[in-house]
C-alpha cells in the first residue's frame, strides 16, 4: 500500500506541476493576443490596486452581498490557498504515517487553524453544493443564474473539493489516533470523536489506512491540476486564479466597479484621433483579437456564477441577452481561435490573410473553421454573438454591478456596437432615426433648437438666459442644463419646471444655455456612434467653457478656483457632463437635481409643510444609482414630504431594476419577450402604490407609458400618479391654493334657524 501511493502521487504531481505551468504559458500567451491599452489606464495606483484587491479577496466585499454563499464561499477560497501545507503534509505522511511538518506541525494555533478552515472549506461546499441543486435551471423559465452554465465542470470542480476536505479532516483524525490523542483537545474539537473510534484499530492498519487517504487527497488534487491544465477555458476552475489580475487590472484604479464612464475608442493601445484618424485605426471590435488584453482576460476569469444574468433587465424579460452566456460565448470563441492567432494569423482591413500558409500549416481545422465565423452574425451565418444579442443591452450595468470578478460586460458589447455602427451602418432602424436628429437638429426628437426654450414662457417667474439676462455664468451660482427631454419632452418638462420653481422659491441664483446646445450625446455614444458624441460634446464643452469663462486662482493652492457649477435634471447628462466630458475638456463640478435639492431642504431653504398623501414607491434610475451611486437624496426628499409611506420594490438601489430606456433602448423598439418596462412598473404596482416617483425623465417616460397602458387595460387603478421627486417636493413646498369664489367647499353653508 505504501509503495503503491508513493508512485501514483509522486507521478501525477509530477505530470500536474509540468502541465500546469505550461498552462499558464499558455494562458499568457493567450492574454497577450489582445490589443495593447493605452499607457498606464491599467496599472495606474499600484498601491491602491493591490489593497483593492485585498479588500476583495480577503473581505469578499463582492459575494458577501449574497448572504449564505458568500460566507460559504469564503471558506471554500481560503481553505484552498491556506490549506496548501496540508498537501506538503500528506506527501510525509506517504513515506511516515505519523509524520507532520517541522516546526508548526505540532504547533497549537496552526492545528486548530487546520482543524477549523478544513472543516468550514468542508461545509462550505457542501453548502454551495446544495445552493447549486436548489437553483439547477429546472424551474419555471429564466430563474436560475445557472441557467447555460457547464454543469459537469462545476460539479467535477465542487467533488474535487468535497473530497480533499473530507481527506484532510480523516488524515487530522488518523494523526490523532496515531499520536494516542485522549479525550477532547483544542487542536482535536472536530476530529476527535473519528480518531476515538479509530483508535481501536491497529499500528499497520492506521498506518495502511494513512497511506491511501493521504493517496487520495494528493490524487485528487493532482488529477484536477492535469484536467484544468489541459482546458484552460475552464473558467470555473481557473477563476481562482485569474481573478487576482483581473481585479488588480480592473479599469477603475480607485476601486471601482467599470461603470460612469465610457472609455474613448482606442486602436493599438492609442485613443483615436477622430479629427485625423490614422491609416490603420480599428474602429471598435470585429474580430475577438481586437479586444484589449483585458477583455480576453475577462473572458478567461468568467466563472459562470450567474450574478450578472440574474439581475439582466434583457435577460429576465425574455430577451436574448445573459452578460455571461455573452462572456462564456466570446471565451469559448477566443480559446478555440488562438491556435490560429498565435501561428500568425488574422486579416487586414481588406479581409486578406496576413499569415502564409507554412505558417497556417499546422494549425487544427477546429481552429481555421473558427476562424472563419463573423463575431456579430446570426445563427444562420453561424455568428460568435446574434445581433438580438448585442442590441438587447441597456447599458445598466447591473452585471458590472454585481460580477465578483470585475469583468466589464457594458465595454465590451458597447465596443462591439461602435464596429457595427460606425463600419458596418448596422444597427436597429428605429435608431438610425434619433442619429439623423442628433446630426442636423441636436437633439433626438429632432425639434427646432428655438423650442429648447419654449417652457420658459409656460411659468410665472424669471429664468435667467446665459447671453440675454446674464453675461456669463460668472453671475449666478448654478447653470441648470436643462436636456433634450426636460426641454422638448411634455411630461419631462413637468420635471423641469417644478425644479426650476424649487431653485426660485429657495433663492438660488441660477441659469439656462440660451437654446443653443446639444444634446449630451449619451445615445448616441451607447448605442456605438463614438464620433457623433466627440461631435456633440466637443461642441457643448466649447459653449460651455466660454460661458463659464476663466476660473479665478484660489490664492492659498495657487490653483483656479473652478465656479463651474452645473445641475442637471437628467442622469444621462448628470452622468455624460460629469464623467465623460472631462475626456473632452470640459471639467465641471455637476450635481443632480435630487441631491440639489435635498441640500436646500436640508438648510430649510425648501420646507415641506403640504401633506401629500398616499403610499409611495421610488425607482432608481441606473445612471444615477449603480453608474454615480446616487441612492440616498431622494430617499430622504421623499422622507420629508407629510403624508407620505415609501415602500421599496423588492429590486432597488444596488439590484434596482432598469426601466428599459438606456443604452440608446429608448428610441429602439422591443420585439422580444415582455417589455422591461413593463416588468418594472408589474412590481411597483404589487404594492398597490398611489405615487410612483423617479428622478430621470427617460425614467419617467417608460414607467408612465407602462402606467398609462395598465390603466386602459384595468390592472391599474386610474389615481396612480408617476412623478418626478421635484414635482412632489414641490407640491409640498408650496401652500394650498385658495379655493376659487363660488366653490361650493370654500364658502361655509349657512346654519339652519332652529325650529320654533
Amino acid at each position: 500500500m505504501q509503495l503503491a501511493a508513493i508512485v501514483v502521487s509522486l507521478v501525477l504531481a509530477a505530470v500536474g506541476v509540468a502541465l500546469f505551468a505550461r498552462a499558464i504559458a499558455q494562458i499568457i500567451r493567450f492574454v497577450r493576443l489582445g490589443q495593447p491599452v493605452p499607457a498606464g489606464t491599467r496599472t495606474d495606483d499600484p498601491k491602491q490596486r493591490t489593497v483593492t484587491v485585498a479588500k476583495e479577496f480577503l473581505g469578499h466585499t463582492r459575494m458577501n452581498r449574497w448572504g449564505a454563499v458568500g460566507v460559504a464561499h469564503w471558506f471554500v477560497a481560503v481553505g484552498f490557498f491556506t490549506l496548501v501545507l496540508t498537501i506538503v503534509n500528506a506527501f510525509g505522511q506517504l513515506f511516515q504515517a505519523d509524520w507532520v511538518l517541522p516546526i508548526i506541525g505540532d504547533w497549537l494555533p496552526y492545528e486548530i487553524f487546520v482543524e477549523f478552515i478544513g472543516t468550514t472549506t468542508t461545509l462550505g461546499i457542501l453548502a454551495l453544493i446544495i445552493i447549486r441543486q436548489i437553483s439547477k435551471p429546472n424551474r419555471p423559465g429564466r430563474k436560475s443564474r445557472f441557467a447555460g452554465s457547464n454543469f459537469g465542470q462545476a460539479y467535477f470542480v465542487e467533488a474535487v473539493i468535497l473530497i480533499i476536505g473530507i481527506c484532510i479532516m480523516t488524515l487530522r483524525a488518523l494523526e490523532g489516533a496515531l499520536h494516542h490523542v485522549d479525550g477532547y483537545q483544542a487542536a482535536y474539537f472536530v476530529s476527535y470523536p473519528l480518531a476515538a473510534a479509530l483508535k481501536g484499530l491497529s499500528l499497520s492498519t492506521l498506518q495502511n489506512v494513512t497511506y491511501l487517504v493521504a493517496m487520495v487527497k494528493i490524487a485528487t488534487s493532482f488529477i484536477w491540476m492535469i484536467t484544468v491544465s489541459l482546458k484552460t477555458d475552464m473558467g470555473v476552475a481557473w477563476h481562482r486564479f485569474l481573478a487576482f489580475p483581473n481585479i488588480w487590472f480592473k479599469r477603475e484604479s480607485s476601486g471601482d466597479v467599470a461603470l460612469g464612464a465610457l472609455q474613448p475608442m482606442a486602436s493599438g493601445g492609442k485613443p483615436i484621433d477622430f479629427e485625423d484618424p490614422g491609416e490603420d485605426d480599428q474602429f471598435g471590435v470585429s474580430q475577438v483579437e481586437h479586444f484589449s488584453w483585458k477583455g480576453i482576460l475577462d473572458f478567461s476569469t468568467c466563472t459562470e456564477c450567474g450574478r450578472c444574468q440574474s439581475q439582466c433587465p434583457a435577460w429576465n424579460t425574455g430577451k436574448p441577452l445573459s452578460p455571461k452566456l455573452l462572456i462564456m460565448s466570446l471565451r469559448d470563441h477566443s480559446h478555440a481561435k488562438a491556435p490560429y492567432l498565435l501561428a500568425g494569423g488574422g486579416k487586414n482591413a481588406e479581409g486578406e490573410e496576413k499569415a502564409t500558409a507554412e505558417q497556417l500549416a499546422g494549425v487544427p481545422a477546429a481552429a481555421l473553421a473558427e476562424a472563419e465565423r463573423p463575431l456579430i452574425g446570426t445563427a444562420e451565418e453561424n455568428g460568435v454573438i446574434d445581433p438580438d444579442v448585442l442590441w438587447s443591452c441597456t447599458t445598466c450595468g447591473a452585471c458590472v454591478e454585481q460580477c465578483p470578478v470585475d469583468i466589464e460586460h457594458v465595454d465590451h458589447i458597447v465596443d462591439m456596437r461602435r464596429y457595427q455602427v460606425m463600419i458596418e451602418s448596422s444597427f436597429p432602424s428605429e435608431a438610425g432615426t434619433m442619429l439623423k436628429n442628433l446630426e442636423k437638429k441636436g437633439n433626438p426628437w429632432g425639434l427646432p433648437k428655438k423650442q429648447r426654450l419654449a417652457w420658459v414662457k409656460e411659468v410665472d417667474f424669471e429664468v435667467p438666459i446665459v447671453g440675454e439676462d446674464v453675461e456669463d455664468l460668472t453671475e449666478v451660482e448654478y447653470l441648470y442644463w436643462v436636456g433634450c427631454a426636460g426641454a422638448l419632452e411634455d411630461r419631462a418638462k413637468k420635471t423641469t419646471k417644478a425644479f426650476a420653481e424649487l431653485l426660485n422659491i429657495a433663492g438660488v441664483k441660477f441659469a439656462i444655455m440660451g437654446g443653443e446646445e446639444n444634446c449630451t450625446g449619451d445615445s448616441a455614444r451607447r448605442l456605438g456612434n463614438e464620433f457623433l458624441f466627440q461631435q456633440l460634446g466637443a461642441e457643448n464643452v466649447a459653449m460651455l467653457n466660454m460661458a463659464f469663462g476663466e476660473d479665478d486662482e484660489d490664492p492659498a493652492t495657487k490653483k483656479p478656483k473652478s465656479k463651474k457649477k452645473i445641475v442637471a435634471t437628467c442622469p444621462h447628462c448628470f452622468n455624460t457632463i460629469a464623467n465623460e466630458y472631462p475626456q473632452l475638456g470640459g471639467e465641471y463640478e455637476v450635481i443632480h437635481h435630487t441631491q440639489l435639492l435635498q441640500h436646500l431642504v436640508d438648510e430649510g431653504k425648501l420646507v415641506p409643510v403640504t401633506p401629500v398623501e398616499g403610499i409611495i414607491t421610488y425607482h432608481d434610475p441606473c445612471y444615477l444609482g449603480r453608474h454615480n451611486k446616487v441612492y440616498t437624496p431622494p430617499r430622504e426628499i421623499i422622507a420629508k414630504v407629510p403624508g407620505l409611506r415609501n415602500e421599496e420594490m423588492h429590486r432597488h438601489k444596488e439590484r434596482g431594476f432598469c426601466c428599459g430606456a438606456g443604452g440608446a433602448r429608448m428610441w429602439m423598439e422591443e420585439r422580444i419577450g415582455k417589455r422591461i418596462n413593463n416588468e418594472r412598473v408589474d412590481e411597483a404596482l404589487s404594492l398597490n402604490p398611489d405615487i410612483v416617483s423617479t428622478a430621470c425623465p427617460f425614467c419617467l417616460v417608460m414607467l408612465t407609458d407602462s402606467v398609462n397602458g395598465k390603466k386602459n387595460d384595468g390592472k391599474a387603478k386610474e389615481s396612480v400618479q408617476v412623478v418626478d421627486v421635484a414635482q412632489l417636493l414641490l407640491d409640498s413646498v408650496k401652500a394650498p391654493a385658495d379655493p376659487p369664489a363660488g366653490d361650493p367647499q370654500s364658502t361655509k353653508q349657512p346654519e339652519p334657524e332652529p325650529a320654533k
